[in-house]
């Protein structure tokens, strides 16, 4: 399998770091907002980089694209975030070629997710690819790439039951309030930061807490109202803030900013307050601990919750796993179509050389050449040659590369392979 653009031996990298062995801290300072993804694409390109996605959320970081090392997909993302190489040698994790497609149907398909079966990641993908299309940055393998990794996304969803119990951080955090919460549907709920996982989390508070008691702020107010208009909730301003967390009982906050945008200071209420921070990085100062009648709960104490549903969906994974097998196989063959698709053009065209060659001796020899039923003729032979090799080369028990390399000896080709 060849994963190598090989006009200036590039390879195909995924590199990132994950909740896997980076702490929300050290996810924090990797972490990139959407002008930062702009700003390390737009560099990327200006370093000579033809094909790249970049994927932040709360659990990981990633890119994928292709380098001559890997290294340079890592100065890229350090040079755009907090983190230093170092940091992010101690974490990370780097694939090459198979195995990085291998893991980006693995997390896509949402068996790489903290929670698992959570799929909020493939629309993160999706919509990364849409941006790399548009600076430029999306070559035919990483595009058709994505759209495989779609693919099985969707039909893990549909023929398998791994997502069943709404398996994402939003939900788990309504479960974890839920179970420690008691009388949920009296207490004061404010959720501050209205972006997906906020927006997930009201739904998620409307639907089974029925509690009539949420209020939702956001720097923007009318986002805000966006989203308090389908779930009939209350808006306060920004400026409302501190009036409104101590008239709470539960804060979830899901702001995504750089840095925290809640801490002790804000808190003056002395009734028992729990903190949700559903935010990479972090949002919520960690000095709010300090504080005897405040509980502070990160998105990476939810993962460690376990439902009841858990073992069922790990029965899932098995079938999951075989769709992405068939997924991945058809992508395979793709690529191993277009491996030698290069060289049955040069091929064809080699072989019309000789054809016009011949038909050429032909006509000076005989007298009322039929020129029109020479021409069907030798293009319907040439056809039949052609679709011999390529069948030849489609058959996985033998060798494609010292079949490629044959028949440029026996035909002498010139060498295309610039395959992806």
């Amino acid at each position: 399998m060849d994963y190598m653009n090989t006009s200036k031996t590039t390879y195909f990298y995924a590199i990132g770091l994950s909740y896997k062995k980076a702490d929300a801290e050290t996810r924090g300072h990797f972490s990139l907002d959407e002008q930062a993804k702009i700003n390390l694409l737009r560099q990327a390109k200006e370093t000579g980089i033809e094909s790249l996605i970049v994927s932040s959320t709360c659990n990981r970081t990633e890119i994928y694209g292709f380098a001559e090392h890997p290294y340079k997909l890592i100065k890229l993302l350090c040079e755009n975030t907090k983190g230093t190489v170092e940091e992010f040698q101690d974490v990370a994790y780097i694939y090459k070629g198979k195995d990085a497609v291998s893991h980006m149907f693995k997390v896509g398909s949402g068996l790489d997710s903290q929670i698992l079966g959570d799929f909020e990641i493939i629309s993160q993908l999706r919509t990364s690819a849409r941006v790399s299309k548009k600076e430029q940055l999306l070559n035919a393998f990483l595009e058709r790439l994505i759209n495989a990794v779609i693919q099985a996304s969707k039909r893990i969803k549909t023929e398998t039951n791994i997502s069943s119990g709404a398996t994402s951080v939003s939900y788990a955090s309504v479960q974890y309030i839920m179970s420690h919460v008691p009388d949920i549907s009296n207490k004061n709920i404010l959720l501050f930061g209205t972006g997906k996982i906020g927006r997930n989390t009201c739904e998620n508070l409307v639907k089974h807490t029925k509690n009539e008691h949420i209020t939702l702020i956001n720097r923007t107010k009318n986002k805000a109202e966006e989203v308090a208009g389908r779930f009939n909730v209350l808006v306060k301003d920004y400026s409302n803030l501190q009036e409104e967390i101590n008239q709470s009982d539960v804060l979830i906050v899901a702001t995504g900013a750089q840095n925290p945008t809640v801490d002790k200071h804000l808190i003056q209420s002395k009734n028992p307050l729990l903190i949700l921070d559903l935010s990479i990085p972090k949002n919520v100062n960690n000095n709010v601990s300090e504080l005897d009648h405040v509980s502070l709960i990160h998105l990476d104490d939810l993962s460690q919750i376990t439902d009841e549903t858990l073992e069922k969906r790990k029965a899932q994974i098995p079938l999951a796993k075989q769709i992405i097998t068939e997924v991945e196989a058809d992508f395979n063959g793709w690529l191993e179509t277009r491996k030698f698709a290069p060289t049955i053009k040069a091929l064809k065209l080699k072989l019309n050389d000789f054809k016009i060659a011949e038909l050429e001796t032909q006509r000076k020899k005989m007298a009322g050449f039929n020129e029109e039923q020479a021409e069907l003729i030798s293009n319907n032979i040439i056809q039949k040659i052609t679709n011999h090799f390529a069948h030849h080369l489609r058959d996985e028990a033998i060798p494609t590369d010292e079949s490629l390399e044959l028949i440029k000896k026996v035909f002498q080709l010139e060498s295309t392979t610039n395959h992806v």
